[in-house]
């Protein structure tokens, strides 16, 4: 436990060096996945839609973190029969493409897309295999394009996007943070550091083995959103 504490104050430490503003939330210890805060909900500039998480275990975490973005944003739910788990969305642009994954069902998509339908973006559902969340196996790089793990994703619903293959030996690898235009990656995949690197984005790594004993990544700690003026 020291371990983690301190990997997860070096974690939030990263995120306010990178001109985050951080806001440590005491809640949901009673909730032995609590940590993983991203579960809990999506923010976009317009909207946070707090999540229903798939797991019976979570379903109440999302109570717990409504209240802190309710003072940014306005609010919407995912509501009975759907289920959303943040770590299955990913979103870049208009788009927002939701894992087809154990945790979050064609209902939770559905649900999702009829509150963000207004504020114009678009839905698709992404086929996994292998892994716990779409997160696990993909996300957005700052240009727009796709980082991905191919084993673990059904490809072809990605046909529109250009996709960067994460190192193979790194099965994870594709799971980070970016914060501004500074992409955070996990210390056990420095392969996928120096992908990034080559691809000329700003990296930095940060220690989380803790977490990733409990397939926790580097995206599941935070829930990272620009502020709106």
């Amino acid at each position: 436990m020291p371990l983690a504490l301190r990997q997860h104050a070096a974690y939030c430490g990263l995120l306010g060096e990178l001109g985050a503003r951080v806001i440590m939330v005491d809640v949901n210890r009673e909730y032995p996945d609590g940590v993983f805060v991203e579960d809990t909900a999506l923010v976009l500039d317009e909207v946070a839609v707090m999540a229903r998480p798939g797991a019976d275990s979570r379903r109440g975490e999302p109570a717990g973190i409504e209240p802190v973005l309710a003072a940014f944003r306005p609010v919407q739910r995912i509501e009975a029969p759907g289920t959303l788990d943040g770590g299955d969305v990913v979103v870049t642009g208009k788009r927002i493409l939701v894992g087809a994954s154990a945790r979050t069902n064609a209902d939770g998509a559905r649900l999702l897309q009829d509150i963000v339908r207004p504020f114009g973006y678009r839905v698709d559902r992404v086929g996994l295999r292998d892994c716990l969340h779409l997160k696990s196996a993909c996300c957005a790089l700052p240009d727009g394009r796709l980082f991905v793990n191919p084993a673990w994703l059904e490809t072809g619903a990605l046909s529109d996007f250009a996709l960067v293959e994460s190192p193979p030996q790194e099965p994870f690898g594709a799971d980070f943070a970016t914060v501004g235009g500074t992409i955070i990656v996990s210390e056990t995949n420095p392969r996928t550091a120096v992908s990034l690197l080559s691809l000329d984005f700003a990296v930095r790594s940060t220690p989380l083995s803790e977490f990733e004993k409990a397939e926790g990544g580097v995206s599941c700690l935070s829930i990272i959103f620009p502020a709106l003026t």
